[in-house]
């Protein structure tokens, strides 16, 4: 029977006040050392604030985007290493404002779990700080929330939204993408946050563990390597849109290259990719060898190196790939633009030794 003098606290049902407000305090820092143009007020408030005439915007045009890391995060639980998410889950919003030619100004995130953990979230939190000083935008407040009975205590979750700007009349759509343009595909950093679930299913059913070490990159365990953090491109990509070298970028994210392409691409087009113009990282290498996928499987499931891809005409490729190379990017010709039918569509094919076969994945753009 219940005693119906008892006095509850939040802290018996679950939720830990004091736990909240100490995180705060070790956050503040590490917001604080995002702060831009534009951006100066301390964490605290109920809202952010944001000054787009500081950051040197007359007459801009706001874009947004939001997403999470998805199950990547329970590798993060599992081989209990969360620095990196934070720079997936900034990556994986800032990626998509900069493929429309907008600067990434400021980010908010979310992070709900079943009991906090601060030195856990101190760790997640220090990770999306170093995002954001990595895509120039701050950090300028964000929503922790402990929910008993929602997660298990040991998991949690995370949300990022991000705000950009372009000034009026400069934002890149593709619209401009012509028959004979060139595709340029600038590396990945791995597996980034795309997959994981099938990542997940193949070390569990392989009888891999996260504290193995990696045979496939010296020096680090499987788990280390399964989390490196999703690479930003933002300030490569924005100097380049700048120059006047971009007809449309592609963040190469779920769906691979035949979803994401022929999002930045006209009807009657089509996005011939050569495979043989990169080798496969090992990381694919691996996951290909070890779940035994396919060819057309792998190129829609994963980004399998190429994390964006860059229209360009034929006579700006040198000078781009110059200007991606200077800000430290590695960059391939992977292919053109070629006449199609109908809606936009990205056809794969080619052989290159680590592939293992030869990828013609026709099928997967059905009238290409």
């Amino acid at each position: 029977m219940t005693d119906t003098k008892q006095s509850y606290t939040y802290k018996q049902a679950g939720v830990d006040i004091d736990a909240g407000e100490a995180l705060v305090e070790n956050i503040k820092p590490l917001a604080a050392s995002t702060r831009r143009a534009g951006a100066d007020a301390d964490l605290g408030g109920f809202g952010g604030l944001f000054d787009l005439r500081a950051a040197g915007f007359q007459d801009p045009i706001l874009v947004a985007a939001n997403d999470g890391v998805g199950t990547k995060l329970k590798v993060a639980i599992d081989a209990n290493i969360h620095d990196t998410v934070g720079i997936d889950l900034v990556a994986m919003c800032v990626n998509d404002l900069v493929v429309q030619g907008a600067e990434p100004l400021l980010f908010l995130d979310y992070m709900a779990m079943g009991k906090l953990n601060v030195a856990q979230m101190t760790d997640v939190v220090a990770g999306i700080a170093e995002g954001c000083r990595q895509a120039g935008c701050a950090l300028i407040g964000g929503e922790t929330a402990e929910m008993p009975g929602m997660y298990q205590d040991a998991d949690y979750d995370l949300a990022g939204f991000a705000v950009g700007a372009a000034e009026r009349g400069t934002l890149i759509n593709g619209s401009t993408t012509a028959v004979g343009d060139v595709l340029l595909g600038l590396a990945s950093n791995g597996t980034h946050s795309n997959g994981y679930s099938l990542v997940r299913r193949i070390v569990a059913d392989k009888g891999h563990d996260y504290a193995d070490a990696c045979t496939f990159e010296d020096g680090k365990t499987l788990g280390q390597a399964l989390l490196a953090p999703t690479k930003i491109y933002v300030k490569s990509c924005l100097a380049a849109v700048r120059a006047g070298y971009v007809k449309a970028l592609a963040h190469i994210t779920g769906g691979g290259f035949v979803e994401n392409v022929p999002r930045v691409m006209p009807k009657d087009t089509l996005a011939e990719i050569d495979s043989a113009a990169w080798a496969l990282p090992g990381v694919f290498e691996w996951l290909k060898a070890e779940g035994n996928i396919a060819a057309h499987e792998m190129c829609r499931t994963f980004n399998c190196g190429i994390g964006m891809v860059v229209v360009v005409a034929p006579e700006h490729v040198a000078a781009a790939k110059a200007l991606f190379e200077e800000q430290g990017e590695t960059v391939f010709e992977i292919g053109r633009i070629t006449e199609g039918k109908g809606k936009p569509k990205c056809r794969v094919s080619g052989k290159a030794g680590s592939w293992g076969e030869t990828a013609d994945w026709s099928a997967l753009t059905a009238d290409a």
